[in-house]
């Protein structure tokens, strides 16, 4: 099973993938792009876009069938570029967010579950100031935004989990052996 964590920063995704990566340790695990792309500003339009270009292209390498489990995917750096734009922040062009929404729609189809991690103050995680509170916020929404357009999330099923530690891989397990092998 082909699977993407995806979420802002500061929402839990690096524990989760750890938990399912010892929970399913037959399941390779690919880093968030982000440690990837060599960046002086890594949340720039420039970096998002690279780590956006890294993440579609890592996830066409796995055939159906592959027991993968990636730390975000294109749509979560679609997220952050419409994030940046909706706080009036240097972004991209429209052509070029045409652009990297057909290579996100593209990239998609080479996911069976996406698993989204909302922002939730209620999980206890802190998100300090030199964080970029605001694009954290901003990104969510985007992201959540972004779920509800067939045409970018493509065949994946949508799996959006909340809750502690232990009830997030609790309910990603239970969707992995609901699929249908």
């Amino acid at each position: 099973m082909r699977i993407v964590v995806s979420g802002s920063h500061a929402t839990g995704k690096s524990t989760l993938v750890s938990d399912l990566a010892m929970a399913h340790p037959g399941h390779a695990v690919l880093p968030d792009p982000f440690e990837l792309v060599d960046e002086d500003d890594p949340a720039s339009a420039t970096s998002f876009v690279r780590q956006l270009h890294v993440a579609a292209e890592r996830l066409g390498e796995w055939a159906p069938g592959s027991d993968v489990i990636a730390e975000r995917g294109p749509l979560d750096l679609l997220a952050y570029l419409r994030a940046l734009d909706a706080l009036g922040r240097p972004g991209v062009g429209a052509g070029t967010m045409a652009r990297l929404e057909g290579v996100t729609a593209a990239a998609m189809e080479h996911v069976d579950l996406l698993v989204v991690l909302p922002a939730d103050d209620a999980a206890g995680i802190h998100v300090p100031d030199d964080e970029d509170p605001a694009v954290r916020d901003a990104m969510d929404d985007a992201l959540l935004d972004l779920l509800a357009d067939a045409d970018l999330v493509g065949r994946a099923r949508v799996l959006e989990v909340t809750g502690s530690e232990a009830e997030r891989l609790a309910r990603v397990t239970e969707a992995m052996n609901a699929y249908p092998t």
